[in-house]
């Protein structure tokens, strides 16, 4: 008789882009996932009990074993976090903001999952990077995410130069993120930097009150002022 596999499930919950009802953007799916999983793996452990409250305001507190993953987790820790589902009990990966494993430090652990043979489950929930993407008009059959650009003035210009000759050799939108707080020097960097007619969407505060997405070609954004600060913001060019 085949032996009956105990191990737990690895959810991937998708939480919101900002301060915002829940409810609005995300599916009862994940609601019902929260009811059940009492073991999480999240970037930062205060949002994370106020997102759980906000999903499930009945949720004991007091009942959820919470570890943190983040750029200080040390490699070392990774197993001890993914027990659980190794002694049968379920545990759901949150990211700070949006989809877990996308753009995120969660990517380890559901590697991890796969290696040890546990069942992994994503959830449906708001992904910046798909929303700006659609939003953008630009082409939706290729893009690459390109994570951070460069710190080093001369680096990111380099790389912005390299973006654009691919998105026009490849016919492939380009998209990228920053540091909310320096989304402006970076919008100016960008204006600076790419030829007038390539084409710049700015996509910040995806799904909040706040939304703004607009595309332009560069030359028409340097008429035009946004003050990005702050806000998380998407940034796609297409060199057309």
């Amino acid at each position: 008789m085949k032996p009956v596999d105990l191990k737990g499930k690895l959810y991937l919950i998708p939480t919101t882009l900002g301060e915002m009802n829940p409810h609005d953007v995300l599916p009862q799916t994940v609601k019902r996932a929260i009811d059940f999983i009492d073991d999480y793996i999240v970037e930062n452990e205060k949002t994370a009990r106020k997102f759980i409250k906000s999903i499930q305001p009945e949720k004991v507190q007091s009942s959820l074993r919470i570890a943190t993953l983040n750029k200080h987790t040390e490699v070392s820790e990774y197993n001890t976090m993914i027990a659980p589902c190794l002694n049968g009990l379920n545990i759901g990966l949150m990211s700070e903001a949006g989809c877990p494993g996308v753009a995120d430090p969660g990517a380890v652990i559901v590697k991890m999952a796969h290696e040890k043979g546990i069942q992994v489950i994503p959830l449906v929930g708001p992904s910046s990077i798909l929303l700006a993407m659609m939003g953008s008009g630009m082409n939706g059959q290729s893009f690459a995410f390109n994570g951070y650009l460069p710190i080093d003035k001369g680096e990111k210009k380099s790389a912005l130069k390299n973006f654009e000759n691919l998105s026009n050799s490849k016919n492939q939108s380009q998209i990228f993120i920053e540091t909310p707080y320096r989304n402006n020097k970076l919008l100016e960097d960008l204006l600076q930097s790419l030829q007038p007619n390539t084409h710049l969407c700015i996509a910040t505060d995806i799904t909040l009150p706040t939304e703004y997405i607009k595309t332009h070609r560069v030359a028409d954004w340097k008429k035009i002022k946004v003050d990005l600060h702050n806000r998380p913001t998407i940034f796609i060019i297409h060199k057309m």
